[in-house]
């Protein structure tokens, strides 16, 4: 049973790489997430080939009782699915048990956005005075002038930079690439990080990715999100930050400043355009906001 159970992972890997065309991150994500089932799966005694919806609703419930919230739950219930698509594609299978496989109910969650005057405040919080200064602010005004991911940021290379073009070229989900217009401010702070950069003694093999740490090596995500976390905190700002919230802010500046959704669309990389209508909640939710606190029916002291 644990070879043919091997042989399957492998096959579902190997399904995920050529036909789904993951990158390693998301294809690593998904094999974690089918381990889980599996391994559930083993302690009932149930081949993956043999289980049936009933069998994977305990599973679905077996998530819950373990702590595991509801966000997690659902991406892992979306790898479930994807693996019995697998399954039915491949013949393992003449039926797909999870199509009428429920996942929870999720309450609206907007994320945390940042003001323009935020940024601001995190970028000048940056001790330029340190040898990772400029590259530091030049990170946050790349995230925030073009909405990048930050694994497409840790991925960017200097080939992959027009500058006198004004765009990036960025290979984002699913390897599909995508050009990103980049705004004078950013390619100032990336002219002030090249300087330092140029001095560098950097690993072979490293020489093209435009964000290094002091050893010479491209960044990890890891890296960017407690740079980001510890800038937010030396500005003063209390928000839950991570790279994720500049994207945010990106996408919010943009709606508020007229952009049409499907450029927004076009510039996040998004493939359903139901992903980038979040924004348009952000947005009511701040003109709400700045209803409630300006308009002259809702100040204190004014007579309705």
């Amino acid at each position: 049973m644990e070879t043919a159970k091997t042989n399957l992972v492998k096959s579902y890997r190997r399904y995920l790489r050529l036909q789904k065309n993951f990158t390693d991150n998301t294809l690593d994500a998904y094999l974690r997430d089918v381990e889980k089932l599996l391994a559930w799966l083993r302690s009932a005694d149930i081949q993956p080939e043999a289980a049936r919806l009933e069998h994977l609703q305990q599973f679905a419930a077996s998530l819950h009782d373990v702590g595991i919230g509801p966000r997690s739950q659902c991406r892992i219930l979306s790898g479930v699915r994807s693996f019995y698509r697998f399954l039915l594609l491949d013949g393992y299978r003449d039926d797909d048990p999870t199509e009428l496989l429920e996942s929870p109910q999720l309450g609206e969650h907007l994320p945390e956005v940042l003001s323009t005057a935020e940024i601001d405040r995190m970028e000048a919080a940056i001790d330029l005075t340190k040898w990772e200064g400029h590259r530091n602010r030049a990170i946050i005004e790349v995230l925030f002038s073009c909405g990048l991911r930050v694994s497409e940021l840790v991925g960017l290379r200097l080939s992959n930079l027009y500058l006198e073009e004004r765009f990036l070229r960025v290979l984002g989900k699913g390897r599909k690439e995508r050009l990103v217009p980049i705004s004078p401010r950013a390619v100032s702070e990336l002219g002030f990080w090249f300087d330092d950069r140029c001095h560098m003694n950097i690993k072979p093999g490293e020489e093209d990715y435009v964000f290094l740490n002091r050893r010479g090596s491209h960044l990890t995500r890891t890296m960017i999100l407690i740079m980001v976390k510890r800038t937010a905190e030396a500005a003063g700002i209390e928000k839950t930050i991570s790279p994720h919230t500049l994207r945010h802010s990106f996408a919010t500046a943009l709606l508020e400043g007229g952009a049409d959704l499907r450029a927004i669309q076009a510039m996040l990389g998004h493939e359903s355009i139901g992903t980038t209508e979040i924004y348009t909640h952000i947005d009511t939710t701040r003109l709400r906001e700045e209803i409630l606190q300006h308009h002259p029916r809702n100040l204190k002291g004014v007579k309705s």
